[in-house]
């Protein structure tokens, strides 16, 4: 029999608005502040607005230009590096008081810990526990956090989306008799963990809108519905969760494809786009050597700028399975010129790589010459070397310095945000 567990859910409160507020000395729990990019013009999103703001009404991820012209706030350049330096720091506070494999990081701002035996270890109830890891973020880095305590993963996780917030010391707690008696009839159902908007659509057809909707429906509607997801939606209906850390740890994603996308500033004409992807089909190539993967499957994305223009899907098996770019980019270049408009603009483009395999599969056909292969792998693989000494910029095309080129750009980026502020 499985030892009941306690889990912590605990999430830094508008992570990237509270370090902007801490790096100035600011409280952010009463200083308006937004995270965006000003340089994009007002149609921007915000990727994170301080707790006061928050307060105000106005929603994380809005546009700049939807904020209430009343309310007078701080505008901050996103600096990806910093917030990751932070996140870093907040992790080290964890492992001072407990193992690495206690641990999983579900996001930047947000983490999973088994707490189960250390609450035994330091005598401690869970809540006590949970005030002693967030006050010491608090302390050292002026980051407020909420927290949300289960008796599985799930629950935690719930504790910490919906019980948290009404909670005046931002600290939830459920287990899966107070999960059912609290939380069965809570609207929308979007508000759960696992529950977008497209399930709870289809939900609605059957006159569900709540968990205890599901958990009255007959489980063979769910399964004509999910089909095998309805046992996920059905436990989670009873606050069940199977998962435990142990699993976490142990999982190795069955993914095998590499992709990279990216809006663009403007429009662009069909050859200025020509250039970015091909651009982002050496970066894509890159990649894929960093990994040591290898592939024989390329195909593109192309959103144009007209909302009502379907946009372009289109892949190619190739001949050969490799992770050179001079091998790769004719597939990936007879693509773009073979299935994208010219008489319309671009917007958005995106690279993808699927059916990638070790590099040891590695495989041409026999036409190819490969002592020019060993060659083209020399280069690419000192260019490599080059670039993560001295930095993805290090080494460029001529071509990359023209100026609707991005790779140069985008390279100086996290996460398609500004990594420091240039400013």
């Amino acid at each position: 029999m499985i030892k009941d567990r306690t889990y912590m859910c605990i999430d830094m409160k508008s992570f990237f608005a509270s370090v902007e507020c801490a790096e100035r000395g600011l409280n952010p729990m009463t200083t308006n502040l937004v995270v965006a990019d000003s340089t994009r013009g007002t149609g921007t999103i915000c990727l994170a607005v301080s707790p006061s703001m928050k307060a105000l009404g106005v929603k994380n991820r809005c546009r700049v230009f939807q904020i209430p012209t009343n309310i007078e706030y701080i505008t901050a350049p996103p600096r990806m590096q910093k917030y990751i330096e932070y996140a870093a720091e907040i992790y080290g506070i964890y492992l001072e008081l407990i193992d690495k494999d206690d641990i999983h990081v579900y996001s930047i701002d947000e983490s999973f810990i088994d707490v189960t035996d250390y609450l035994v270890l330091y005598k401690k109830t869970a809540k006590e526990f949970a005030k002693q890891l967030t006050g010491e973020i608090a302390r050292r880095l002026k980051i407020p956090a909420t927290v949300g305590i289960g008796t599985n993963l799930y629950l935690a996780k719930i504790a910490l989306d919906i019980t948290a917030k009404k909670s005046p010391e931002h600290i939830g707690y459920l287990d899966e008799a107070a999960y059912i008696e609290t939380l069965s009839h809570h609207r929308p159902i979007t508000d759960f963990w696992g529950i977008a908007g497209g399930t709870a659509k289809r939900l609605e057809k059957y006159g569900i809108f709540d968990m205890a909707g599901i958990a009255k429906c007959p489980e063979d509607i769910l399964y004509r519905e999910f089909g095998v997801n309805a046992e996920l939606i059905i436990d989670h209906a009873h606050g069940r969760e199977s998962c435990l850390m142990r699993d976490i740890k142990n999982y190795k994603t069955k993914s095998r494809s590499i992709s990279n996308s990216q809006v663009l500033f403007r429009d662009y004409a069909f050859e200025e786009a020509r250039l970015v992807v091909e651009e982002m089909v050496r970066s894509g190539c890159q990649e894929l050597m960093r990994r040591n993967k290898i592939t024989d499957n390329v195909n593109i994305y192309v959103g144009y700028s007209g909302r009502d223009v379907d946009s372009v899907h289109a892949h190619k098996r190739m001949n050969i399975r490799t992770n050179l770019p001079q091998k790769i980019m004719p597939f990936a270049m007879e693509l773009y010129d073979k299935k994208v408009d010219r008489s319309l603009t671009i917007r958005r483009l995106g690279i993808g790589f699927d059916d990638v395999v070790d590099s040891r599969l590695e495989g041409y056909d026999l036409f190819t010459d490969i002592e020019q292969v060993e060659k083209e792998k020399s280069v690419s693989k000192t260019i490599l070397d080059l670039q993560q000494k001295f930095g993805r910029n290090a080494v460029v095309m001529a071509s990359d310095l023209q100026s609707h080129a991005t790779l140069m750009e985008r390279n100086r980026l996290i996460g398609g945000h500004r990594a420091n502020d240039e400013s």
